[in-house]
């Protein structure tokens, strides 16, 4: 028989090509699929369009590429500083010019190239993705994250640490294989404002355990971390035109413990930590009311100019500085100008509320004088709701902690110009006990387990305040009752998932039966971390080994601290038992 040679091929494979090929058709058909599907992540993205065909595995020689831009050069060192110590892999950072090819890519829309494969689902390359939206693609070659800003390669990079599996968490190196589902994640937040308070007056807290915040925070891709700096019990800020408010007034704490405070560069450590993960630092700086350690430290600021005594318990609204006179607004401009000197976010806390003792004219007067000192110094004024009856001033933000959703004072300040952040109670306050047996923490704004932290939508949780005029939500953690970074874990997790859901996924994403199964693979990632957190019951946990006890309180500390609170009278005196939000 003759053969056609146009019908041959030009030349036949090497029989290696056809092992190779032999190979990668039989690895295709047995390698299993990714352990974590596209969609498992936290918060949920806007669109997800999975393809289980394209999985990346990442090799042994894999590198980071990055567009030659400084910001974007810091995030691709990061991923490279996260996926070194569990995979033990070198994973160096190239520019995308520099010629390796596939692996991880980050790059910013201006210097992005199209991927290779065609993505799936339904997009436009060229759509906007915002100042913090990212767009990440995963094929069986790289794994490529576009944004606009280097914020948003960053939430790309933590979408992408959830999409690999969870011993990529171990702080050693891990026998494991190393694959991202395949497919397109568009994505971007629904909130500007995403937060957590941590109250570092009622008890100290030093630098690295705020560091350890801040991570929790951004891997969530909350982007605000508020500190509580001074109240009754301790000013944790060192002011230099006022040196005894740390010395003197940051020398306790509740229970009679030895306190501790922030020199500026403490403060600048923590801005700069934060700041490199995207996280705006919100300084409070609690006025009129909350100010025994202050008047401790310089009683010409008490109404009678007579040093209090330090104090260490846990009631309210029996302090404040005087109003009438007027070396108290050379204090507030003083402290309020040092730390706006040290904070570059745009926001000051001033506190505001349990002033139980200053009242109507004598507060709201106070007040809108404070506020046009912290706009002087070039920065928003942020405040509780309590500010609500002040004169408005433009930009002003009201952090609303109310349990009841019908607020006409809130409503009202909002038609005059108002934003809020929303920090209801009953669903945000993180001190708040899980159960009736949880060892820590309050109840007098009921008990918040996993699904009550999840249940509320922040764009209608207020009667008559329109959704655009909420910016965010933040979830205070205040400390009576938390002694440790331990403790504060604990009482995080697993509730801050849930609320970083809230701030960022589209609210038609929302739903209690998907989130609760996808936050319970983080335990996982969390027991390989090392962090603390509640095995809430209502989560259908894999089976790890368990989690150290949460530590009981001291009997002594303890019987400092009521079992049972109620939501206190505003005319009694001296200060009830704290019972709201202690700001």
């Amino acid at each position: 028989m003759l053969l056609d040679p146009a019908t041959m091929p030009a030349q036949e494979p090497a029989a290696a090509d056809l092992a190779r090929a032999a190979a990668r058709t039989a690895g295709d058909l047995l390698t299993p699929p990714a352990p974590v599907r596209l969609g498992d992540v936290i918060p949920v993205p806007e669109r997800v369009a999975p393809d289980p065909t394209a999985d990346f595995v990442l090799p042994g020689d894999a590198a980071v590429r990055v567009s030659h831009d400084p910001t974007a050069r810091e995030v691709a060192e990061q991923l490279a500083e996260l996926l070194r110590p569990a995979t033990g892999y070198p994973v160096p950072v190239t520019g995308l010019a520099d010629g390796t090819d596939g692996h991880l890519v980050l790059a910013l829309s201006s210097s992005a190239t199209p991927a290779r494969a065609a993505a799936p689902g339904d997009f436009d390359p060229a759509e906007r993705l915002g100042d913090e939206g990212y767009r990440l693609h995963v094929a069986p070659a790289e794994v490529r994250i576009v944004a606009d800003t280097a914020a948003g390669l960053w939430y790309g990079v933590q979408t992408l640490r959830q999409l690999l599996p969870s011993a990529v968490e171990s702080p050693t190196p891990v026998a494991e294989r190393w694959v991202v589902p395949g497919g397109l994640v568009v994505d971007r937040p629904r909130f500007p404002y995403r937060g957590a308070m941590l109250d570092v007056a009622r008890h100290f807290f030093g630098v690295a355990d705020v560091l350890r915040v801040i991570d929790h925070l951004a891997r969530y891709k909350l982007n605000h971390l508020h500190l509580h700096l001074t109240d009754d019990q301790g000013w944790r800020i060192a002011v230099d035109s006022w040196p005894r408010l740390a010395t003197v007034g940051g020398a306790t704490e509740v229970g009679g413990g030895p306190g501790g405070w922030y020199t500026a560069a403490d403060y600048r450590r923590i801005v700069r930590y934060a700041a490199r993960r995207h996280v705006t630092v919100v300084p409070e700086i609690d006025l009129p009311g909350h100010t025994n350690a202050a008047l401790l430290a310089y009683p010409e600021l008490a109404p009678d100019k007579v040093a209090p005594p330090p104090y260490t318990g846990t009631e309210v609204g029996f302090s404040y500085v005087d109003p009438a006179d007027e070396r108290t607004y050379d204090f507030v401009a003083d402290v309020v100008g040092e730390v706006a000197a040290l904070t570059p976010g745009p926001w000051l806390h001033i506190g505001g509320d349990e002033a139980f003792k200053v009242k109507g004219e004598a507060y709201t007067g106070f007040v809108e004088r404070a506020q046009r000192i912290v706009a002087a110094t070039g920065k928003t004024v942020v405040g509780w709701h309590q500010l609500a009856p002040a004169a408005h001033l433009d930009g002003r933000v009201l952090q609303w902690w109310g349990t009841d959703g019908d607020d006409p004072v809130v409503a009202e300040a909002v038609r005059r110009g108002a934003r809020l952040i929303l920090s209801p109670g009953n669903h945000a306050y993180f001190d708040m006990k899980y159960a009736p047996d949880t060892p820590i923490g309050h109840d007098w704004a009921g008990l918040i387990d996993v699904r009550r932290s999840y249940d509320w939508d922040p764009g209608t949780h207020l009667a008559d305040v329109p959704a655009e005029a909420v910016i965010g939500v933040e979830a205070p953690l205040w400390t009576e009752s938390v002694t440790s970074l331990a403790e504060i874990e604990f009482m995080l997790l697993p509730r801050l998932p849930a609320l970083a859901e809230l701030a960022w996924s589209p609210r038609a994403t929302h739903d209690w039966a998907g989130f609760r199964d996808r936050l319970a693979g983080h335990g996982p990632r969390w027991h390989r971390a090392g962090i603390t957190f509640h095995r809430a019951p209502e989560i259908r946990w894999p089976t790890e080994p368990a989690q150290p006890a949460v530590p009981r309180q001291p009997a002594a500390e303890a019987a400092d601290r009521p079992s049972v609170q109620v939501r206190p009278d505003p005319a009694a005196t001296p200060g009830p038992p704290r019972t709201t939000n202690g700001a």
